[in-house]
Parts: structure tokens; sequence; C-alpha cells
């Protein structure tokens, strides 16, 4: 990042990808403020319509997309392909929950008038992309705030600003006015001047913790915008007793390794109970050793690619090594097979007998393993994390997995399934250091336009039926 540029490096092959100027944010809000009351004019069915060209425009330009999603985040063309994918199927997902969470309704009223619920749009609102999903995530929130008629203001990670005006670009060739969503390209500084800006209405933010809380301290003052925060979690995956080990393996893997460990609902910890340590850890490793890391557009195909940038490769690589001085023992070793890029291998440490094990977000390819004497102790060590975003149980019985439910703090819980991958066509989000009970996908609708309630009658009518003088 130059002093008034930013520029964006290939992670697979440290080559310049894009490069752009630093953004204006007053020059953005003014112009998203002058758009605001004309384009919340416009009827629900034409906002809709502008939403399906979007999908369509993104169809069209889906393997383009994907390459650039590559090339920009490091992960395999396969995956930047699904990213490509659930960026259109947020669409139609956007329309059926803005029609079930903020649907209108017609209520009973005295003197034969009648009541209404209705929705607005809160106005202009900034919307803060990670680097690690550039399009889906961004996109998670602008398509809801713009069906309930806001106007957007995005701001891409400077990581990935090439992805971010890429997606915009999909909107404006879809139909949507320039002033409606517009790029804001910019760093840290430029973030939070835009989420400072007294004529911003509303902040969706999907990124780091520490980010996320600075926010949120930032506009505690300010009551009147809404402020939607997805953060990272500390997740646990649990396994108990379950006679389909390499299954157990398969699916704790795809937890914790999956775009190089860099999704928010990743594994960070494996608690095992005593009766399946023996089974399971040793295949976890043996699989995580096949794992091939690679350059996105290799062949074959590899697994994972490499994190986003050498900066956050020599901070996972040195986090390695702290683990392991502070008592931890190292079932597989990360490496780095080439110093001046940022690829790394799976690392797996067994921090049973660490007398503090460290509550952050490792955001990469390191799990950690506890040992456990049952599942109630594992559910008593899943949750000695102030974050509460994602768990799993692997094994157990229909009760195991319902006093798992019951006990397990945190927005998404599952049952002999990966920690990721969650559902569109549901709520997504957490607790603690994880999200401020703003859910994203299915339920973004409630956090992008407000309730209005009504009371109304065609013309006046009323008494006064006491308290009036003769």
């Amino acid at each position: 990042m130059s002093d008034r540029q930013i520029i964006s490096y290939q992670p697979a092959t440290g080559e310049e990808l894009w490069r752009g100027d630093i953004g204006n944010v007053d020059a953005c809000v003014e112009r998203a403020r002058e758009t605001l009351r004309d384009w919340a004019h416009q009827s629900l069915g034409q906002r809709i319509e502008l939403v399906r060209r979007f999908a369509n425009e993104v169809r069209k330009q889906a393997e383009p997309f994907a390459e650039l999603i590559a090339r920009e985040t490091g992960k395999p063309l396969w995956e930047a392909r699904t990213e490509v994918e659930a960026v259109i199927g947020k669409v139609e997902i956007s329309i059926t929950a803005y029609a079930e969470r903020t649907g209108q309704k017609k209520l009973n009223s005295a003197l034969q008038g009648t009541a209404a619920v209705r929705h607005k749009p809160h106005g202009v609102m900034a919307v803060l992309g990670p680097y690690n999903f550039p399009a889906h995530l961004p996109n998670g929130h602008i398509v809801p705030a713009l069906i309930a008629g806001n106007c957007i203001i995005f701001k891409p990670s400077e990581k990935t600003p090439a992805v971010g005006e890429f997606l915009v670009k999909c909107f404006h060739a879809a139909g949507f006015p320039e002033e409606v969503v517009q790029l804001l390209i910019g760093g840290p500084e430029e973030g939070k001047e835009l989420v400072a800006h007294w004529l911003v209405d509303g902040v969706l933010f999907t990124g780091s913790a520490r980010a996320g809380v600075a926010i949120n301290r930032k506009l505690a003052t300010e009551p009147g915008k809404i402020v939607a925060l997805e953060m990272g979690g500390n997740n646990a995956i649990v396994v108990t007793d379950t006679p389909k080990f390499d299954d157990a393996a398969v699916t704790i893997i795809q937890s914790a390794f999956t775009t190089a460990g860099q999704r928010c609902t990743a594994a960070r910890r494996l608690i095992v109970t005593d009766s399946m340590y023996d089974e399971i850890v040793p295949r976890v490793k043996a699989l995580a050793e096949r794992l091939i890391v690679g350059e996105p557009f290799a062949d074959p195909q590899p697994f994972m690619g490499p994190v986003i940038d050498n900066q956050t490769a020599d901070l996972l690589t040195e986090s390695f090594v702290a683990l392991m001085s502070r008592g931890a023992r190292p079932i597989l070793h990360m490496k780095r097979p080439d110093e001046d890029k940022p690829f790394l291998t799976p690392g797996i440490l067994d921090v049973t007998d660490m007398h503090e094990r460290p509550d952050i977000e490792l955001f990469g390819p390191l799990l950690q393993v506890v040992r456990v004497p049952d599942l109630n102790e594992a559910i008593t060590e899943a949750n000695m994390t102030r974050y509460g975003l994602s768990a799993s149980l692997i094994g157990g019985t229909p009760q195991d997995f319902e006093m798992f439910w019951n006990e397990i703090r945190a927005g998404i819980i599952n049952w002999n399934r990966p920690t990721n991958g969650a559902s569109s066509a549901a709520p997504f989000g957490g607790v603690g250091l994880s999200g401020n009970h703003r859910p994203a996908a299915f339920y973004a609708a409630d956090y992008c336009a407000y309730p209005v309630t009504s009371t109304e009658m065609q013309q006046p009518r009323a008494s006064l039926g006491v308290g009036l003088k003769e």
C-alpha cells in the first residue's frame, strides 16, 4: 500500500495484480445521500428486478470472476467457483428472506380504521468486507440492503480490492445507479472514517473481533446507527463415541483446513474423548499429511492454497512455535516450503497439558487438540472461550447431541457435520466476541430495514367522551 494507492499482490506468486487510488469518504457519502430519496422511492418490484439482473450478470462472468478470486486470495479455483455460485444464489434467498422477515402486515384497529406494519430502509449503509470471501460475504450484506432500499458504500479489504471492484461493476452493469452502489478503495483509516461519518446510517461489518470491537466502541454513543458485526471464532469440534473413524477424520479435516483455515467458522480446537483419541488423532494426522497445498490453478487441484500474505504466514508459524514453547506437543509440524511465499502445510498441536490455553483466533491451518475424559468435560472445554460462532459434535447419540445443543454457547451448532459450510437459507451469526446478535444470511433482512407501525383512517374521526365542561 502506497501513500495514496492500494496495491494488491497475488499470494501464490507475489506478482502485482491490481492497483488503484484511495477514495474520498466524504464524496462517497454525499453522493449516496443525494440519491437516497429517489432510490428508496423505487418500488420493491423494481429493486428485486435489478438484483435478479445482477445475478444474471455474475452468471455471465462466472469464470473470469472465479479466476480473479483465485488469483487475489490464493484459494483453489474449484473453491473460488463455489464462491461465485454463492454470490448468485444469495439473490433469490435474499428476496425470499425479505418477504418472510419484513413483509407487510394488516392489523385490526378501532373505529373501523386499519393498522399496519411496514418497513423502511435505514439510509446510507457502510459495508466493510473481509479478504477470505471477498465477494460472497460482503454480497450477503449488500443484496439484502439494496432490496430494502438502502444505498451502499462498500469498502473491500485492502488485501482484496480487485474482487471488490469486480463485484461493484457487476451491480452497475445490471442497472444499479453508480451512486446507489459505490466502491470505496482504502485501508484501515478510510474504514474508520467511513464508520464514524455522521451521515452514515448503518455499518455492516465482517472481519476480525479486534476490528469489530473497535467499531462497536466507536459507535457506542450513537444508538441511531444500526451496527451488524460478523466476527470470528475459536470454534470447537468435539469427538465422542462413533464407529465411523474415517468419516470423523474427514469431517475434522474439512472443518480445520478448508480455505487454508481462513474461515470464521473453521475448527480451531479438536476436543476428543479418551475413548476416541487413539483412533481419531492418528487418522487426522495421516489425512492432513496427504493434503495437497498448491497454487490456485495447479493440476491436480490442491485442497488448499496459501494464506493471504507473508505477514499472516509469519504470524502463524510464530504462533506454532510459541504454543510449543508453552507446553504444546507437536503432532504434525507446520511447514513453510518457500520463505518468500505464504504457503503453509497443516499444523496440529496437542495442547492438553498447556497450563493456560490462549483464547485467540489463529486464522490459518493450525489445529489444537485437547484430550478429555468424557463428553461432559468436552462441553466444558468447548465453552472455555469468549467467542461463540460455531461448534460441532461428531459421534454420540441423539440424547448426547441434545445435551450438546443445550449446553454449547454458539450461533451454529452441528451434529456429524463440519463446523463450516453454513447454509445461506438459515441465519448466520454468533454470540460473545463472534457477533452482536445481528445474524447475517437469511436474517440479514432484519438489520437492513426497520419496522414502522401505523394506524390509519381515510378521514379523521374522533370524539371526547369524558372530561369536558357542560
